[in-house]
């Protein structure tokens, strides 16, 4: 089988925003206790975070990471998370119904993202919080004033403001799983007011308002629309969430998801623009797909851990090859929308439908996913291209002309990076037809299938076209 990739440097579509390659860390599970954090592991830090998960995280050079939460953050109460571990109380968790010891909280994580060389993304209770609430937790952490929240933040061990910029307004609020959700008028206004006094405190915040909470949402759409009426003049970002499954085994569907991803970037670009014309607005919505990632597994098991414990080992995945092609169509979705997606959060990012997992007390290690995520942040920066793909197509149950071959571009200035996902079953030798290349420009291919237990890398020379193997992940960089 036979396909052609033709790429023209001059088909710019934007560059690529360092936050794209973002992850997120929720109060959930194990993602915290016994995943970044577990003070009597033998790796542990002065601070009880483990280092050897830290040195799996570091290599990602993650732009950000998103914390904490997700469905916890709408019963949070950000105080119990700050000043002496041992008065801090231990509360239940309604979200995910554990419990909650509160020995991480906001000083704790954002000294691990200083340590870990990463930016935070912060979250706001816009469920049980109040406008109030979020300002008084923007005073805590960015406050320079002699005033009571920065000078409580003083008096817990930091001098000196965290100046995090990106912060959240709440989490899926349309979600009747969310704890105190709301309607759209309800979310729209609580949204406005909240952003208007955090911008007040601190204008240097970038702002991400909620979108509904997946686009299969009854309110999908309509919700978007309510909330930037209200929202429009303070926020900065818009976000999206979704998850794909292969609940029924059909894989042909399941690689063809990221096209639906596509068309959901598309639409909720297009609300943003709507609501900038309707308001006259003097500046754009941009989009911040805070959460994506494959979820269906541990669902699919029907295991049930018990309640109210501490580190409740809930959705934990077991990825395969077929949910790192998927993911790896997700990054290209990604990088060919760069021009309206400026943050993506791969959610989540240690042992809940994550990337690497632990063994408590034990090994850390990581998954299929961890491939394509760490290669395109690696190699995915620079300027993305819009490429050119002449290939076959299949039909199957969710939609017909599925291109069997998935891809995304990004140059450097001086080296291009083709990101490939071979859908077929068949081996595909792709040809290369690039501008402003030299005949003569040396040629790397790295594939991932399920022959090898990580990426492969081989020298092509000059060649001008690659071989895919069957169901692959590939990437070419061409100096």
């Amino acid at each position: 089988m036979k396909a052609s990739v033709r790429i023209d440097t001059g088909s710019v579509i934007a560059p690529v925003d360092d936050r794209l390659y973002s992850s997120f860390i929720e109060h959930m599970g194990r993602a915290v206790y016994t995943g970044i954090y577990e003070p009597a592991h033998p790796s542990a830090d002065e601070q009880g975070f483990r280092q050897d998960v830290q040195e799996l995280i570091k290599p990602l050079k993650l732009g950000c990471i998103r914390y904490p939460g997700g469905n916890f953050l709408s019963g949070y109460r950000w105080l119990d998370g700050i000043g002496p571990k041992e008065k801090r109380p231990a509360r239940p968790e309604l979200a995910w119904s554990a419990i909650e010891p509160n020995q991480v909280g906001t000083d704790e994580f954002l000294q691990w993202c200083e340590r870990t060389g990463v930016k935070p993304m912060l979250g706001v209770n816009l469920g049980t919080g109040t406008p109030q609430d979020a300002a008084d937790m923007l005073e805590y952490v960015n406050g320079s004033l002699p005033t009571y929240y920065a000078d409580l933040r003083r008096k817990n061990g930091h001098k000196e403001p965290y100046d995090v910029k990106l912060w959240c307004l709440g989490n899926e609020m349309d979600g009747p799983w969310q704890i105190c959700g709301k309607t759209a008028e309800e979310y729209g206004r609580i949204a406005a007011e909240t952003a208007k006094m955090m911008k007040w405190m601190d204008p240097s915040v970038e702002l991400v308002a909620c979108g509904s909470s997946y686009r299969d949402m009854p309110s999908f759409g309509e919700w978007e629309r309510t909330v930037l009426q209200h929202c429009y003049k303070y926020v900065d970002y818009l976000s999206l969430h979704q998850y794909y499954q292969n609940n029924d085994g059909d894989r042909a569907s399941f690689l063809a998801r990221s096209l639906e991803m596509e068309d959901f970037i598309h639409t909720v670009a297009g609300i943003c623009r709507e609501a900038k014309a309707q308001q006259q607005g003097d500046h754009d919505i941009k989009l911040s797909f805070d959460e994506w990632n494959v979820w269906y597994h541990f669902q699919k098991d029907g295991k049930e851990p018990p309640k109210w414990t501490v580190a409740r080992p809930i959705e934990e995945e077991n990825y395969d090859m077929d949910d790192a092609l998927v993911v790896g169509c997700m990054l290209n979705t990604l990088l060919r929308n760069t021009d309206t997606v400026k943050i993506a959060c791969l959610a989540q990012l240690v042992n809940v439908i994550a990337p690497i997992m632990t063994e408590p007390g034990g090994k850390a290690w990581v998954q299929s996913i961890y491939w394509p995520f760490l290669y395109a942040s690696r190699y995915g920066r620079g300027t993305a291209l819009m490429p050119e793909v002449k290939c076959e197509t299949y039909d199957c149950a969710i939609m017909n002309d599925v291109p069997i071959i998935d891809c995304s571009a990004v140059t450097d200035g001086c080296t291009l990076t083709v990101f490939l996902v071979n859908r077929s079953e068949e081996e595909v030798e792709c040809a290369l037809e690039l501008t402003e290349q030299s005949d003569t420009a040396q040629i790397t291919h790295v594939f991932f299938d399920d022959s090898v237990e990580r990426p492969t890398e081989k020298d092509c020379g000059s060649y001008r076209a690659v071989k895919l193997p069957p169901l692959s992940w590939n990437m070419v960089r061409i100096g």
